[in-house]
């Protein structure tokens, strides 16, 4: 769709050639929700492309992702053999209600910043314990995990003029057993809810709660929790309240999936067969 009340493009190159923000800014990256209606309160974007931030660092530390990276991009990285955690890249990416198209423009960044329940990159990189920077409008940096950085259904903690920079994910979250979890209304829907259960060697649970409730959610469990602990976990850590209600599923029928998933993924990691 064309913008037609944009009336300039800026195309910074550096962190300090960043222009001082004002009303009617925005950040341009995919702009694949940007481009897709209207936007009138727009008069100027600002173009992140000359950047040239590097789509993808791999390092001792973990993984680094620029905001900027494509999901395509994202998708075709060779991964490290010992990086077990790794189908959790494939199994979020094809998450997605989009085209391949849409795959290579949209950017991870993106789906942080649209902050939607149904956010696959925050299901992933929240699942992987990723950590944000942010650019703050200030000139100041700040480091936030992805699980706070979004706060509710299409909000988060960035303020006007803010940015997201990168997101990293470290090498030990990379480095465990994980088990995915999706359920949606109809076969190519968005989902109603989206969760993965991580452990380490230690044989703890790490579950992260996405896509049925309005922000990210996770519960931490020391050692392996019986399917009572899980259950109650659950109904302890999560209000009712925070179960999201849309068109693709109603609260109730979100909470029944979250309790049954997490059981599914509890039992798939604790190695009980059905």
């Amino acid at each position: 769709m064309d913008l037609n009340t944009i009336t300039e493009v800026v195309r910074p190159r550096t962190r300090a050639e960043l222009p001082a923000w004002k009303a009617g800014d925005a950040w341009l990256a995919g702009g694949t929700w940007l481009f897709s209606e209207p936007q009138a309160q727009l008069s100027r974007l600002i173009d992140l492309g000359d950047l040239a931030w590097p789509a993808l660092t791999i390092s001792d530390d973990g993984l680094s992702i620029a905001a900027t990276c494509s999901v395509a991009e994202l998708d075709a990285l060779p991964c490290p053999a010992d990086w077990i955690a790794a189908p959790l890249i494939d199994r979020c990416c094809r998450a997605f209600l989009a085209s391949f198209k849409i795959w290579k423009t949209a950017t991870v960044g993106g789906n942080l910043c649209m902050s939607l329940p149904a956010g696959p990159m925050i299901s992933l990189l929240a699942a992987l314990e990723g950590v944000c920077t942010i650019w703050r409008n200030d000139g100041t940096e700040q480091r936030i995990t992805v699980v706070d950085f979004v706060t509710g259904n299409n909000s988060n903690v960035l303020a006007p003029g803010d940015l997201l920079r990168q997101i990293e994910v470290p090498l030990a979250a990379l480095k465990r057993r994980s088990a995915f979890r999706q359920i949606a209304l109809s076969p190519v829907g968005r989902s109603g809810a989206l969760l993965i259960g991580t452990q380490g060697r230690d044989g703890d649970l790490l579950l992260t709660v996405t896509g049925s409730t309005v922000r990210p959610l996770q519960l931490r469990f020391g050692t392996m929790p019986d399917e009572a602990a899980l259950r109650a976990g659950i109904l302890s850590d999560i209000p009712d309240a925070l179960y999201h209600d849309d068109v693709h599923g109603k609260p109730a029928w979100r909470k029944a999936m979250t309790l049954r998933l997490a059981e599914e993924i509890r039992a798939e990691l604790a190695g009980i067969r059905s």
